[in-house]
């Protein structure tokens, strides 16, 4: 068997507030392969959106390991951690953060600029991004002339602009209304059925069930792990 994409094995995360130790995580492990679609769900305060951080390189676990596309996070320094979210994982947020006097392609262009890639490149490669998820005709738009459903598709564009391993997602239907978020599901498993490897934290019951597999939290731990429902 191939070896996983992403490898989590006995991960702790605590936080001191007011001199108390406050466990978010405790001893979560498992592992995701390269294509699945994976839903984290769980109560609010469950440790969710603290271990898709962990996920992401954005937070360092306290205890346990991490490794993504065979890289141990635990050896990144802040410089090396920031070149491997760049070039390996595409973060989508539930409120967008898109530039506002930016178009939705200069937008997308962004995370290909630090990369280093061309301007050429880099536009035609938005466009084509900005076309994948429905957006075709809508390029020259800037965030306040879009609505929220096509703000979160941009910024889903913009996730996949450098071709990350994973696309990690914080709650991505959280902003929007029930039928602009089935449109969100859609979308989403359109781009796993065209191999992107998706880590969503939902408290959306419809996104979770479109997702193949569901990890669900409870205190911090792990206490159920199988197909979605």
């Amino acid at each position: 068997m191939s070896e996983p994409l992403i490898r989590v094995r006995d991960v702790e995360r605590t936080y001191a507030l007011d001199g108390v130790t406050v466990p978010a995580l405790r001893g979560v492990s498992f592992d995701i392969a390269t294509g699945e679609y994976v839903a984290i769900t769980g109560r609010s305060g469950c440790g969710k959106s603290t271990l898709l951080n962990v996920l992401g390189a954005l937070d360092a676990p306290t205890g346990g390991r991490v490794e993504v596309a065979g890289t141990d996070l635990a050896t990144l320094d802040e410089r090396a951690a920031t070149r491997f979210r760049l070039r390996s994982i595409g973060f989508v947020f539930q409120r967008f953060y898109l530039m506002p006097m930016l178009s939705a392609l200069e937008n997308v262009t962004l995370p290909m600029a630090e990369a280093g890639l061309g301007a050429r490149a880099r536009d035609a490669r938005a466009a084509e991004l900005l076309a994948r998820v429905g957006l075709a005709g809508r390029e020259r738009h800037r965030p306040a002339q879009l609505s929220g459903g096509e703000q979160q598709r941009v910024a889903i564009a913009r996730a996949l602009a450098n071709g990350p391993r994973v696309v990690l997602a914080d709650e991505p239907t959280g902003e929007l209304d029930a039928h602009t978020g089935a449109e969100m599901i859609a979308l989403f498993d359109t781009l796993h059925r065209d191999g992107v490897t998706l880590v969503v934290v939902t408290h959306d019951d419809a996104l979770a069930a479109a997702a193949r597999r569901r990890i669900v939290l409870r205190d911090g731990r792990v206490v159920s792990d199988g197909a979605g429902a």
